[in-house]
């Protein structure tokens, strides 16, 4: 699945931006980011507000911040961060955002020159508003917030109507195509119902599809892994596993996976 040229340059195989965080969470964007960069993509840039620059360069070297000022992106960060994209794969937006305000969010989503994850945050029909997009989009929602969005638990609509990937978290998690392939991945534990594992499946998609895997088979594939990591570490923890630990057991079932 993931294949590389042995010719290649640093940043040929993936560049991921992380667009998250808030004076509240601070370790979402981080997740995701430490997740995108254990799916073996090039390069990592958290985008994050100041106050959380210091912290975010102290979680791994190979981050490249980025920062915004004040709680959320405002237009004019906005416009800024879309030129700043033109160089990216993918850009993950929403893990710890907390927008009062969403028409930087909404600009950046539509104007955006790269393929988008869509988590958290941002899973609200007032910033999604008519999703349109030029690359490939994936919207990343758990029960509550495909409620939020539709009235209905219905993800198959969901992708219809919007165009997008639509993969629903839950203790089985679908992937839903916008022509209404469906797949779903059983497995993991309880113990995955913990803070921050939404933003390492976020991060990690993300990851993938800046590495040329499609858009579906990412979602998919993502979901394994953090299962599949979730079993493996309860084996030994029970229930009582970090999601830094999912993080840091990625590169391994990644590896077996595409063998």
């Amino acid at each position: 699945m993931l294949q590389r040229d042995p010719r290649s340059h640093k940043g040929d195989n993936g560049r991921v931006a992380i667009l998250g965080g808030s004076r509240r969470f601070h370790g979402a964007p981080i997740l995701a980011a430490l997740s995108a960069e254990a799916s073996g993509v090039d390069l990592v840039y958290p985008i994050v507000p100041t106050c959380h620059e210091d912290v975010t360069k102290s979680a791994s070297y190979g981050f490249i911040v980025q920062t915004f000022d004040g709680k959320y992106p405002t237009i004019d960060d906005a416009k800024r961060m879309v030129s700043f994209l033109e160089n990216i794969d993918v850009c993950v937006i929403g893990p710890g955002l907390e927008p009062e305000d969403g028409m930087g969010l909404q600009h950046i989503i539509h104007s955006a020159p790269c393929a988008l994850v869509l988590d958290a945050g941002v899973l609200q029909q007032d910033i999604l508003g008519n999703l349109s997009h030029d690359y490939p989009v994936i919207l990343t929602p758990h029960r509550g917030e495909l409620e939020r969005l539709m009235d209905t638990l219905d993800a198959e609509l969901l992708a219809k109507e919007t165009g997008a990937f639509v993969l629903l978290k839950g203790p089985e998690d679908v992937t839903v195509a916008p022509d209404g392939k469906t797949e779903t991945v059983k497995g993991g534990n309880a113990g995955l119902t913990k803070g921050g594992t939404g933003d390492a499946l976020a991060g990690l998609i993300g990851g993938l599809i800046a590495q040329k895997v499609d858009p579906f088979s990412a979602c998919v594939t993502a979901a394994k892994v953090i299962k599949t990591c979730g079993e493996k570490l309860q084996k030994d923890k029970g229930f009582a596993y970090k999601t830094v630990e999912i993080i840091e057991m990625i590169p391994k079932i990644l590896h077996c996976l595409n063998r």
